[in-house]
């Protein structure tokens, strides 16, 4: 690492713009630049608002792609797409950052230091996501219209999140270690989404398997689809509980030894989903 904490072999992508319009970089990932000249990779096309241009046109272009590292820096909150259908490699996000982090990608990791915005990981396949601050709606979810979100893959937000995570995901883990929307895990078909904040209303409309784990001291209210089945200590949750800690996520130790209400749902979908909380009184 060098002085600033950026690898000192790693492609610096430094935005020049803070105009308000929106910046789309979809494309530009650690596999399909690591055979490309810095003269090449400026060249690459990028649209501003409705007008394409090219990636120096906005970024001072520096470092070494051949080690597929990109480092991202600047006010990125309007520049969208970052790691979207990344394959493998690392991306590093200095801040905050605009919609569709990630989407789609298939394999690799990206961090972000800061905030994101919405669809986070949507129609993820593979990877790791960390955002250190908050995101925005639909993270992990499916497009309007497609069948599924996520198939696979972790994606961890420590801040705040919004409306409708996991919509539609098959597999994979979604973490959120703050507060959340309403409608988590709307139309869920399989996978895992832990929630250790307060949370909205309507949660597992329509899901079909898969669990939703709320680890926090909150007992968010079920649809009436939702019919309660047991009390007890999960030994899933402890396997989870330690891959979360191996993620790098403060966990209380007692929660391990926890007892959790399950209940059954959505009863509309056939009931195979599972919901854990807290025990009540």
């Amino acid at each position: 690492l060098d002085f600033s904490g950026k690898p000192l072999m790693a492609l610096l992508l430094q935005y020049q713009d803070g105009a308000s319009v929106p910046l789309e970089v979809e494309g530009i990932t650690p596999d399909k630049v690591r055979d490309q000249s810095l003269a090449e990779i400026e060249q690459l096309p990028v649209f501003h608002g409705n007008e394409p241009g090219t990636l120096a046109d906005f970024f001072q272009v520096t470092g070494d792609p051949t080690d597929e590292t990109i480092v991202w820096s600047g006010n990125l909150s309007g520049v969208h797409w970052i790691g979207a259908g990344m394959q493998h490699g690392a991306i590093k996000v200095e801040g905050d950052v605009g919609r569709h982090v990630g989407s789609e990608m298939a394999g690799g990791s990206i961090e972000v230091t800061g905030d994101a915005s919405d669809w986070v990981g949507a129609e993820m396949q593979g990877g790791m996501i960390h955002v250190a601050g908050r995101a925005g709606h639909l993270i992990g979810s499916a497009y309007r219209g497609s069948p599924q979100g996520m198939v696979g893959g972790t994606i961890r937000i420590d801040g705040d999140v919004g409306n409708e995570i996991g919509h539609s995901i098959r597999r994979g883990l979604l973490i959120v270690g703050g507060n959340c929307g309403d409608l988590i895990g709307f139309n869920m078909l399989a996978g895992t989404i832990c929630v250790f904040g307060e949370s909205g209303i309507r949660h597992g409309a329509g899901m079909r398997r898969g669990t939703l784990a709320f680890l926090g001291s909150e007992r968010p209210k079920l649809l009436p689809t939702f019919r309660y089945a047991c009390r007890y200590q999960p030994d899933m949750l402890r396997l989870l509980l330690r891959r979360l800690v191996q993620l790098g996520m403060d966990i209380p130790g007692t929660l391990a030894d926890s007892e959790f209400d399950l209940y059954h749902g959505d009863l509309i979908e056939g009931g195979r989903g599972e919901v854990l909380m807290p025990a009540g009184d």
